[in-house]
């Protein structure tokens, strides 16, 4: 339709030899045709003057040849009383053309916003996020998260291994967005020059509150000293729409030979790589100085064998994620607080790594009311051992009754000390 519309915009259509006749028989002054005889009004008298406009019919082979006009074509007297050719009357129809412009670029508007679709309320789901960036004087990285469907249990919230990605998500990305990240998971150039990783040996998580499917949270990040050869990150997750904190954590940072998996003090040259991003902050999740006890077959209550850990468990070390862990913690915590409880708070003690060839143990043991003050929370202790007895991690977990109240909730990011 467009390609005909512009068509006939550039080549006018010729008016049918009806419609000439029938305008010269309207004009009184005008001439008239009548079977080759054209009558024409003297112009000294009022008599007509009869001029004989005949010709001899062809013929081809002695035959004479009537010639018929064909339909659709003009006579030869019609074509001879067309207006003349001049430049006015051969421009093309300037509305058809301007039509035909129309519908090509409204057709490829439409295109285009099939392409580039972008929602129409503020409600509908987006995921315009990035790797995040680098904001308060180029100390805290900021990353957003959109909670998906498959990261979301059976209490339609956001599972605390989920939570616990984003955290080591947001730490890779702001070494890589500070210009800290050489060829290792989360190492600087200067550590992979000495063969040294960053492993972590204590995290303490707080809970407020979960976020559920759909929600946006907003996830900042820093790091701080800890100690002569340690490092401190602290996250703080609240979410993006109104600013409420979720979550709140805190680790420590050693840095490990990967060759000889022995700890290893930070060289200098690592460390003007890093003490120009540290923040002089407290720690965003007051430290529980509280002893991690170690339980055993005597102590358990609940255990868990047989756990052993897939391909897709192991990070670029070739060792378990991190992650990994708090999932096999919660293997062996009993059913019936699960479904009755939420998991608030958790400290871990990460003891020593494992790998794709080993086979582990979870044991639990709960330790009744803990020591928040508010009553139904349960505590439980924790262990993730080789089933040769080697150390994996020590734990503590906090549960509160669900839906119950937040709790310790702090507004922003810290400012930095003097």
């Amino acid at each position: 339709m467009v390609a005909t519309a512009a068509t006939s915009s550039f080549f006018p259509i010729t008016s049918s030899p009806d419609s000439i006749d029938s305008k010269n028989k309207k004009l009184g002054n005008g001439s008239t045709n009548l079977g080759g005889i054209k009558l024409k009004p003297s112009a000294s008298s009022g008599s007509l003057q009869v001029k004989a406009n005949a010709q001899a019919p062809p013929k081809i082979n002695g035959t004479t040849v009537v010639m018929t006009p064909v339909e659709g074509f003009p006579s030869e007297d019609a074509a001879s009383s067309l207006p003349p050719r001049t430049f006015i009357n051969q421009l093309p129809d300037w509305s058809m053309l301007l039509a035909a412009m129309t519908t090509i670029f409204l057709a490829a508007e439409k295109q285009w916003m099939m392409l580039d679709w972008k929602p129409k309320r503020p409600d509908m789901l987006i995921d315009p996020f990035g790797i995040g960036r680098i904001v308060q004087d180029g100390l805290v990285f900021r990353q957003n998260f959109s909670i998906r469907s498959y990261e979301i249990g059976a209490d339609r919230t956001a599972s605390i291994e989920t939570l616990m990605n984003h955290l080591q998500e947001t730490a890779i990305n702001h070494c890589k967005s500070a210009g800290l990240l050489g060829d290792g998971f989360g190492a600087t150039p200067g550590m992979c020059k000495k063969n040294l990783i960053w492993v972590v040996t204590r995290m303490q998580v707080v809970v407020d509150r979960y976020p559920t499917w759909g929600d946006v949270v907003q996830v900042d990040t820093w790091v701080s000293a800890s100690g002569k050869n340690g490092m401190r990150r602290d996250w703080l997750v609240s979410n993006s729409k109104t600013g409420e904190i979720l979550t709140r954590a805190s680790s420590v940072w050693v840095m490990m030979n990967k060759l000889t998996r022995r700890l290893s003090k930070i060289p200098e040259e690592v460390r003007g790589e890093i003490e120009p991003h540290f923040m002089n902050s407290d720690p965003v999740v007051a430290e529980d100085n509280r002893k991690l006890v170690k339980l055993d077959d005597s102590t358990a209550q609940y255990v868990r064998k047989g756990l052993t850990p897939r391909w897709s468990d192991l990070d670029v070390n070739q060792h378990v994620n991190n992650v990994k862990y708090v999932g096999w913690i919660l293997e062996s915590t009993p059913l019936g607080i699960v479904e009755s409880h939420e998991l608030c708070s958790m400290t871990l003690e990460y003891r020593r790594e494992c790998g794709r060839d080993s086979v582990l143990q979870s044991l639990t043991a709960v330790s009744g009311v803990g020591n928040l003050g508010n009553m139904g929370e349960i505590e439980c202790q924790h262990l993730l051992q080789l089933e040769e007895g080697s150390e994996i991690v020590r734990g503590r977990t906090q549960w509160r009754p669900k839906n119950a109240k937040s709790f310790g909730k702090m507004d922003q990011v810290p400012a930095q000390s003097a």
